[in-house]
Formats: structure tokens, C-alpha cells, sequence
């Protein structure tokens, strides 16, 4: 059996299988107050004289403005408007994983901020619901390969954070959006970690909870 044990802790800051609701029977509101920065999207969202229309234009702006209010500390629905997640899925397909290491499990004078879904290196990892990119890099301190997403759910500001995952796999960039189920990149075992599997984090308002009562309660 392949197991694995994440070991670090994230400060919060896209045609695979998804997992149905009987994945998440097995576990058994204000949204971020921030003002968008007209300047920051005047700036990016037109090039010269005119503004983004193509499919590849809109994207480059996209990833632009995002990388800009990044960049000067802002939250990504500073440059973009964050969508509303009509529905939550399973970061990953049934029978693909097992639990390991949870919520709060003891670290090195710090605690556990997710919970580790443990697979084989390649294995699939789905975005677990609709969001925007605000994260994507081959490399994050002890999380290795990671990717993390911002979204709307029930009013409320949640980013999800999917770590630990293989080199060259991800299939996302920042300022890009997702679908709920779609395709983030494989399993692997970058970063501070033993064995391989999917460090998934929830953050709501920018604070961490554990995942798996929050799956439980929104899976539909």
C-alpha cells in the first residue's frame, strides 16, 4: 500500500474521472471584503488602444493582472472577479486514494493544516470545485509542486491548495479558471514529504480548516 505524510504547513496566498458522492459519504458566510483595484485591471485588462477579445488575449490579461496584484501583495479578486463555486467535488477519483496524515496531526513545532490523500505518483488530482488560479509553481517551500485556487462558496472566500504533486504536471497557471472536477496534475512527491499523495488544504478568509468535515458537508 502506497502511503504518504505531508509535513509542511501554507500560509494561503485548473478528461480525468471525477469523485462522486459516494466518495464523500465515506468521510462520514461573509464572503472576502476586498475592493478591486480599478488600476491595477485598467492597467492590464488594455493593451495599447484596445482591450483583450480573443480567447488567447483574454487569458494573457487574465495571467497578467493576476501576476500583478500578486506581485504588490493583493489578493487575485483584486485584478479578476472570483466565480461562485456551484458545486464541490472530491479532489480526487473513488478508490483512488486513502487517508493519511489529517487536519492537526503534529509537526516538528508547528501542526498539520490539511489532509493528505494518499495514491500512487501519477495518479489524477481534480480541482475540487470552480475557481481561479492564484497559485501555480514547481516549487513552494515544503510543498513542492503545488497549485491553489480561490472560489466562492455558500458567500464565503475559500482557496484550496493542492501540493505535493509532480514535477511537470500541472496543467494550470495563475489567473487561469477552473471547473469543478477539472484536471489540476498528477500525485507525486515533491517537497517535505514521505511517500506520495495529495496535500489538500481548505482556507476560509484566509484561515485553515480541516478539509474533510468541510468535503463532508459541501460534496454534492
Amino acid at each position: 500500500m502506497v502511503t504518504g505524510a505531508a509535513l509542511p504547513v501554507l500560509a494561503p496566498g485548473g478528461d480525468h474521472a471525477v469523485a462522486t458522492v459516494a466518495g464523500a459519504a465515506a468521510l462520514k458566510d461573509a464572503a472576502q471584503s476586498y475592493t478591486a483595484t480599478d488600476a491595477i485591471r485598467a492597467t492590464i485588462s488594455a493593451r495599447g488602444s484596445f482591450a483583450a477579445t480573443t480567447p488567447e488575449e483574454i487569458k494573457e490579461t487574465h495571467a497578467r493582472a493576476a501576476a500583478a496584484a500578486i506581485a504588490a501583495g493583493m489578493p487575485l479578486s483584486s485584478a479578476m472577479d472570483i466565480p461562485i463555486a456551484d458545486r464541490v467535488v472530491m479532489p480526487m477519483a473513488d478508490g483512488s486514494y486513502s487517508f493519511t496524515d489529517g487536519f492537526g496531526a503534529a509537526r516538528p513545532g508547528r501542526s498539520h493544516l490539511g489532509q493528505d490523500f494518499a495514491a500512487g505518483i501519477g495518479t489524477p488530482i481534480n480541482a475540487a470545485m470552480k475557481g481561479c488560479v492564484s497559485r501555480s509553481t514547481e516549487s513552494y517551500q515544503g510543498y513542492g509542486v503545488t497549485i491553489q485556487v480561490e472560489s466562492i462558496v455558500n458567500g464565503q472566500a475559500v482557496s484550496t491548495v493542492y501540493s505535493h504533486m509532480k514535477n511537470g504536471t500541472r496543467a494550470v497557471e495563475v489567473g487561469d479558471c477552473v471547473e469543478a472536477g477539472q484536471y489540476l496534475g498528477d500525485v507525486g512527491s515533491t517537497g517535505y514529504v514521505f511517500g506520495s499523495c495529495l496535500h489538500f488544504e481548505v482556507h476560509i478568509n484566509t484561515v485553515a480548516i480541516d478539509p474533510l468535515p468541510w468535503l463532508r458537508d459541501n460534496v454534492s
